[in-house]
């Protein structure tokens, strides 16, 4: 099936990447995501999701990423992708027009089992999430009782998921594999050059993510941040850079190694605002849409589940009524307005 032309909201922002988070809960708890231990009530069924995914693509979206709190703890995982496959090799279902479909992970449950069973299912990426190497900065990022011995676990436990998703399939090289690590001032700075010389080594791209203001739980504030334009700065030091050219509607801006050993990206919402070609909706657990990540709510999208041609109109409509532009106004606007979580959106 051909792809149709995508929706445009009041910017003229095409409606690209739909973000769909299978669980709040996480097997971990970062401070700067806090976590829920439980689920809230009302958390979409398969036939939900699917039907949402596939209204969503008849609508322009060709990327699809599965989010968190942490999606491998979610039961509806496998089954999803295993739905999202035959539809998308369905040249007459619009889920045809999906071209990419990711995971973001912590990599804790990145068994060689389940590595292998999501490349069967259709699964074309993952991104996983590092935030340091060195065990009692791990174990403080993680929100690990149990100090350095619990950090050093959980660190082993990642790594083993970065082989085994290498393993399974996921090649980096082509953008199959790639590791996240948000950068705090303060707390996990002094793991910029450790992180970056692993994802050299393993031959990943790393993306560095400046701690930003999701939520009102973290207690963010301005000078915990440590800017893209640093972050670059320090790693160029040691491995000089180049900057590479940035596609439209991508959140991060990348640079490749001088001597050839792959590249870095780094997502600057704080201080590099790029809200100008911003092109994803995110829909939570339990099923409520937000346009923007610092949205302070969301559209409760399950009155209109049961319907396909119900879900377009909404759909259809929050996207072109949208005008989030929160990080480029976050500066100058005297709002004070809450946020949604962090766990509920998936970043």
């Amino acid at each position: 099936m051909s792809a149709l032309p995508a929706e445009f909201d009041q910017w003229s922002r095409p409606f690209g990447v739909l973000r769909v988070s299978l669980t709040a809960r996480c097997n971990l708890a970062c401070p700067y995501c806090c976590p829920d231990q439980k689920d809230p009530p009302g958390l979409l069924n398969l036939d939900q999701h699917l039907r949402l995914i596939r209204v969503a693509s008849g609508l322009g979206i060709q990327t699809l990423r599965l989010t968190g709190g942490e999606p491998l703890l979610s039961d509806r995982l496998l089954p999803l992708l295993e739905a999202l496959a035959a539809g998308r090799a369905d040249a007459a279902d619009p889920l045809s027009r999906l071209r990419d479909v990711a995971l973001t992970t912590n990599g804790v449950l990145l068994t060689p089992e389940k590595a292998l069973a999501l490349r069967a299912a259709g699964l074309d990426r993952i991104t996983v999430s590092l935030d340091a190497l060195e065990g009692a900065v791990v174990a403080k990022m993680a929100g690990l009782r149990g100090g350095q011995g619990a950090g050093d676990r959980l660190v082993e436990q990642v790594l083993g998921g970065l082989t085994a998703a290498r393993r399974a399939g996921f090649d980096p090289a082509s953008g199959g594999l790639k590791l996240n690590a948000v950068m705090r001032r303060g707390l996990n700075d002094c793991q910029l050059l450790p992180l970056a010389k692993l994802a050299r080594d393993r031959g990943v791209e790393l993306r560095l993510i400046e701690y930003m203001d999701v939520g009102n739980r973290n207690g963010w504030t301005s000078d915990q941040v440590i800017s893209a334009e640093e972050m670059i700065q320090r790693i160029d030091a040691h491995w000089p850079l180049q900057s590479m050219s940035r596609q439209s509607g991508a959140t991060a801006r990348r640079w490749r190694y001088v001597d050839g050993r792959g590249c870095i990206g780094v997502i600057a919402s704080i201080t590099e605002p790029f809200c100008g070609d911003c092109n994803r909706l995110r829909v939570t657990a339990d099923g409520q849409a937000y346009t923007c990540l610092f949205a302070p709510e969301g559209t409760d999208l399950r009155p209109f589940l049961q319907s396909e041609e119900a879900l377009k109109a909404v759909l259809r409509g929050l996207w072109r009524q949208r005008r989030d532009r929160y990080s480029e106004e976050r500066h100058w606007t005297n709002e004070s307005a809450r946020h949604a979580e962090m766990a509920y959106l998936g970043g």
